[in-house]
Order: structure tokens, then C-alpha cells, then sequence
């Protein structure tokens, strides 16, 4: 046995940041157990592993639940508005993959441009065809905010055989676009509307923050309730309202896609997180409201920092979920990934992200007003620093894109890795997607045209990183061989 297997690298790593004393304002929102459910908290290590167990009589059945598992289910629907929940232990991916074959099957799909990359995976998987439909932008911060109504119902006026609509509610960015008239024009086609609200498990329980999919009368939502519903990492969950999409297909789905031994930690830990939520979600969340209004207004005071705020919203049917802090540090001459590596290094902060022009500072049920201070302060001192020229400018994303097949059928096709400069009228096999405004300029099955490549070439002169592709560098792209 070689020296190296006495290492256990992963478990030491986690250890080492463990021990640190960091202002943790990214998920998963219990923020390593200061917002779990006082259940979980309080449970020694041999009470909590004697709980990693197996389908055991009297412990019932996620994918055949008729037991613990559908009373806990039938709480969470009873909770969110739902005709009908489902615990996912695979994450929101595999509820979004799950919806998409249930309800588009190999049919047309409406699918907002910015969609997680788990939209793809469900469209390669049934075989689903993407009519996309491009969120608006806003120019300030480079973010998108949302699909609007006029132009899905264009998209179904065009392609009146798609099955289903899927929109992105609210963003990343806590941007919520405008949901109630979406589901107006999807509605008015006799289709449902599905709803990536991965970032939208806390919505309902605090008057100041978005309404939810499910009170403003989506069919479908999937939510991450791991992110910012207080349970445990990768755990999740579905919820279905009204008669336009098939419960039981949706069903059929999970059992295909979700694992066949599922965690009773993580469902266990959906169960408490719903309780606790039902109980205390008001207060918890009032706390993180006040807490993320006050970092706002001392950040809003740095000089060379501009925080995301309602004003800049297009309208007011586009809301803001005010826990999420979006910071743009452009006044300071620095790109949010150089902001983000020195909060980290320098000063122990860790957001939950960074874009070019951007950092994002998630403030949920376990973030502490230390958490909050060490970021502003932290911030201060950078924005104190000698800065570098502003006003730099970003490669303008192209409007357009060309698909020639479906991205299964790309997936599938024998491809191969070509010099990016040598791609142009090729296929694209992969997605292709920079941030800001993190939409696609390239997915599976569409056309590397003039004004992509042209575009790619830009990125990959700036070095900006990319999401998706095989070569993150953009030296090359895997096309289908024709």
C-alpha cells in the first residue's frame, strides 16, 4: 500500500476549514448547523449515524411511500400551497429533470435561456426540444430579471404544440421576475408553467420577501431546500398544484432518476426543516432581513461599491429578494472573482459567489450579524486600497442563437475537440455559458456562428471564465462530427 492511502485529503480539507473562524455567508443556509432545526443540532454523533439507516418496516418507502415518508410529504404540501409534494435526496436536479420528462416528455419545451444546466440534463434524458426564450437584462450589474410574459406568449403563439413552459424564479441573484404574468399567458395557452425556484425555499414565509411559485399559482416548483430552507445539503423538494401536469408520470420520473437508496438523514432533515420553518419561519427570517437591510446600508456607503437594489429593477412587476446581497465592484477596478479571492484569503469571507462584475452574499436563518460586519468591513478595507482604472467593458454577449438539432441527439452524435478559431459553422456539443450574464451563448446542438465565435474569441482573450465547456479556457470546443 503506498504511504499516500494513510492521507485522507477531503476529510482533512474539511476539517482545516471547519476550524476556521469565517464569515460564512453562502449555502447551505443553516451555515454549518447555526440555523438547523434544534433536533438535528442537538443529536450526539452516535444518535445521528444511528440514524443512517434503510427501507425498514415502519420507516416506509420514498418511492413507494405509504407511511412516516407520505405523512411528512403531505405536511411539507400542506405547508407550501401543494396539492402534492416530493422529498428529493438528489438534489433540485433530479426534480427539474424529473418535471421536464414528465410534463414535455420528447415534445416542445419553453425554457427560459438562463435555465440550470439540470434543465439540459432532463432534455437530454427525454429527448424534450428546447424553444428558448431570453430573460432581459439589467444593463447596470449585467444579471438577467426575468423572462417577461410578452415573450413566452410570442414563443406559444409560434409553437403552439409545446408541452410546457419553464421559467427561473427568482435568479442567482435573488432577482424575481415577474411570475404572476407568465403564469397569466401560460394559462391562457392551456399549458403549465414549471418553476426552477432553487433559490426560493424561504419565500413564503416573510411578507418582505417574493411571493412564492406555489401561492402565485404555478403548477410546478422544485425548491433547494438545503440552500435556504435550513436542511441538510443535496436535500430538496417538488411540489405539484392543479391538474395540468400528471402527478403520477412525475412519480414514474423520480423513481428513474433518484436514487433507490435514499438518505433518511437528508429526508429526515426535510421533515424537521419543514416543522421548523411552520413554526418559527417568520422570526427566523425577519432576523436575516434586518440583519442583510443593515449590511446593505453600510455597503451602500463604501465608496467604488454599488449594491443591487430595487430601484434598479425594470417595473414593478420584477421583485427583489432583499437576503441576497449583490455587490458590483466595478468603481473599483477589480472583477468580483479578484474581490472574492481576496475576501477569502485575506480576510476570512466566503460568499456564495462571483462574476466578473460581481460578488453575491447570501444572509439566511444560520448567518450571524458577525458574518455581516466581517463582510462590510472587509469590503471597506479593499475599497480603500489603491484601485486600478475603472471603466473596463465586457465582451457584448451575442442576441441570437442557431439550433440544428436537439440537444439529445448532440449529446449522443460521435464528437470531437476542435481549435475554437476553427469551429465556426460546426455544431456545439457542450453549453458554453460566461457570467455575467451567466445565459448560454452556446448549448448542445446549435450553430457556432460568425457572431459566437467572434464573441468566445473576446471571452477567451479576457480570460473570463466559463461554465460547461470541456476546455474552460476556450483553447478548443467539442463540436459533432458531420
Amino acid at each position: 500500500m503506498s504511504e499516500n492511502n494513510g492521507l485522507a485529503p477531503l476529510y482533512e480539507a474539511l476539517c482545516r476549514h471547519a476550524a476556521k473562524s469565517a464569515a460564512r455567508l453562502h449555502i447551505p443556509g443553516h451555515k454549518q448547523g447555526r440555523g438547523l432545526p434544534g433536533e438535528l443540532l442537538d443529536m450526539d454523533a452516535g444518535t445521528l449515524f444511528s440514524f443512517d439507516l434503510t427501507e425498514l418496516p415502519g420507516l416506509d418507502d420514498l418511492h413507494n411511500p405509504r407511511e412516516a415518508i407520505a405523512r411528512a410529504q403531505e405536511l411539507a404540501a400542506e405547508l407550501y400551497g401543494a396539492d402534492r409534494t416530493f422529498f428529493l435526496v438528489n438534489g433540485t436536479s433530479a426534480g427539474i429533470q424529473a418535471l421536464v420528462a414528465a410534463a414535455a416528455g420528447q415534445g416542445k419545451v419553453i425554457v427560459s435561456r438562463n435555465a440550470h444546466r439540470s434543465v439540459l440534463g432532463g432534455m437530454i434524458i427525454s429527448g424534450a426540444d428546447p424553444v428558448y426564450v431570453v430573460p432581459d437584462v439589467i444593463p447596470s450589474f449585467g444579471i438577467d430579471c426575468g423572462v417577461p410574459a410578452w415573450k413566452v406568449s410570442r414563443a406559444l403563439e409560434e409553437h403552439p404544440e409545446a408541452a410546457a413552459v419553464l421559467a427561473v424564479r427568482p435568479n442567482f441573484y435573488g432577482v424575481a421576475g415577474d411570475l404572476a404574468g407568465l403564469i397569466k399567458a401560460v394559462h391562457a395557452a392551456g399549458r403549465p408553467l414549471l418553476v426552477d425556484e432553487a433559490h426560493g425555499a424561504h419565500l413564503r414565509f416573510h411578507p418582505e420577501l417574493p411571493p412564492d411559485a406555489m401561492r402565485e399559482g404555478a403548477d410546478a416548483s422544485v425548491q433547494s431546500t438545503h440552500k435556504l430552507g435550513g436542511s441538510l445539503t443535496q436535500s430538496s423538494m417538488l411540489h405539484l398544484r392543479g391538474g395540468l401536469i400528471d402527478a403520477g408520470r412525475v412519480a414514474g420520473a423520480l423513481r428513474l432518476l433518484q436514487t433507490t437508496s435514499p438518505s433518511y438523514l437528508l429526508m429526515a432533515s426535510l421533515d424537521l426543516a419543514r416543522r421548523q420553518m411552520a413554526v418559527l419561519g417568520k422570526s427566523l427570517l425577519e432576523r436575516a432581513v434586518v440583519l442583510a437591510r443593515e449590511a446593505r446600508e453600510r455597503l451602500s456607503l463604501i465608496e467604488g461599491l454599488r449594491v443591487l437594489g430595487v430601484e434598479d429593477l425594470p417595473g414593478d412587476s420584477v421583485r427583489l429578494d432583499p437576503t441576497k446581497l449583490v455587490v458590483s465592484v466595478r468603481g473599483l477596478g477589480l472583477t468580483g472573482f479578484q474581490v472574492n479571492r481576496l475576501l477569502a484569503e485575506k480576510y476570512n469571507v466566503y460568499v456564495e459567489m462571483a462574476d466578473f462584475s460581481n460578488i453575491v452574499a447570501f444572509v439566511s436563518i444560520g448567518t450571524t450579524r458577525e458574518d455581516c460586519l466581517m463582510l462590510v468591513d472587509a469590503l471597506a478595507e479593499i475599497a480603500a486600497a489603491d484601485k486600478l482604472p475603472g471603466g473596463f467593458a465586457l465582451p457584448e454577449a451575442p442576441a441570437g442563437f442557431k439550433k440544428r438539432m436537439r440537444p439529445r441527439d448532440a449529446w449522443f452524435s460521435r464528437t470531437e475537440s476542435v481549435p475554437l478559431p476553427e469551429a465556426g459553422g460546426r455544431i456545439c456539443a457542450e453549453t458554453v455559458a460566461v457570467y455575467p450574464p451567466g445565459i448560454p451563448a452556446l448549448n448542445p446542438g446549435e450553430e457556432i456562428t460568425p457572431e459566437v465565435l467572434e464573441y468566445l474569441l473576446a471571452v477567451r482573450k479576457l480570460e473570463l471564465p466559463c461554465q460547461g465547456p470541456s476546455d474552460p479556457s476556450l483553447k478548443s470546443v467539442r463540436v459533432v462530427v458531420e
